[in-house]
């Protein structure tokens, strides 16, 4: 149930950009992360982080539950649906979350461990519970691929605080439209905004490394980071299995691999708080650039511009 999940990031950026916009003359000092523990700040995230997530569960609950039957708690084995692309959207989404989490309790002046502990386990904690809650549907079932694909985004984060004590590899998504979606809109989406959240044919997730911090090279640019992407296409549903027989003769799965200059938005020096705010809610997006893709078949194509 990927389809939604890069939404709850967005809310994060919309809660953040809302708290900027209460305080227009003084925005670069309400955005500047507090040198200690800041009480009135640790609270406002505490509580707004129940209850937007609380909030945005019960709505889930009532919006795309309620409505289909219930069952007994039952797992489900989805693990080759859309060539695994919607795991390793979950690792984008879970490592996000809370990152996000982690950084407006830094924001608050809560210590490393707070930050780790309550913040970076956030995307865990509420991609887990959205699990539990496809464990009581019949119309799904809860995912031992999905948890494990929740804790992997957790742990790229967390493990790299506590071995760089920074983010040195960033998981970043870009988006381009296919025909798939025209074939089966109810499916891969209808229009621009549904596609982007379920027609993962046109879907990439990237690791994106920087340079410079694994290699101190001086003559670097500390922002420029090399990528490695993943996505697929033809797929017209979860698996082979599912397929409506008018469209089998659309069924071409092609994993696709590629590798790509991008840029580290945090690692643009500035002294805004304002920017850096931006560049860190931003930094989720792969940059356009071009892009060497290699597939499954071993057939490479060079992209000018890839989204």
């Amino acid at each position: 149930m990927l389809n939604k999940f890069p939404t709850f990031v967005l809310l994060w950026i919309a809660l953040l950009l809302q708290w900027g916009g209460q305080a227009q003359s003084k925005l670069n000092a309400f955005l500047t992360p507090s040198d200690t523990v800041n009480l009135p700040r640790k609270n406002t995230v505490y509580v707004t982080e129940a209850t937007l997530l609380g909030g945005t569960l019960i709505g889930l609950n009532q919006i795309w539950y309620k409505d289909y039957p219930k069952s007994s708690f039952h797992f489900k084995n989805d693990n080759d649906d859309w060539q695994q692309m919607d795991k390793i959207g979950h690792l984008y989404s879970t490592y996000h979350i809370g990152r996000l989490g982690a950084e407006t309790l830094a924001w608050s002046g809560a210590n490393k461990k707070q930050q780790l502990v309550y913040g970076a386990t956030l995307g865990f904690a509420f991609l887990t519970t959205v699990e539990v809650f496809d464990g009581f549907s019949e119309e799904w079932g809860a995912s031992w691929g999905d948890v494990i694909a929740n804790a992997a985004g957790t742990g790229l984060y967390v493990s790299q605080e506590l071995l760089w004590k920074e983010q040195r590899i960033v998981p970043k998504f870009s988006f381009h439209r296919t025909r798939y979606a025209k074939l089966r809109p109810e499916t891969l989406g209808k229009g621009f905004n549904e596609e982007l959240l379920k027609d993962y044919n046109g879907q990439t997730y990237w690791l994106s490394a920087n340079l410079y911090a694994f290699t101190k090279a001086e003559f670097i640019p500390k922002w420029l980071n090399l990528a490695f992407g993943y996505g697929a296409e033809g797929m017209i549903s979860g698996n082979e299995a599912t397929i409506p027989e008018e469209f089998a003769f659309e069924n071409h799965r092609t994993r696709q691999f590629y590798l790509s200059f991008d840029v580290d938005l945090t690692k643009i020096e500035t002294q805004s708080h304002t920017l850096k705010t931006l560049f860190t809610l931003f930094n989720t997006v792969k940059i356009p650039a071009p892009a060497l893709e290699i597939n499954q078949f071993a057939r490479t194509k060079m992209h000018f511009i890839y989204f």
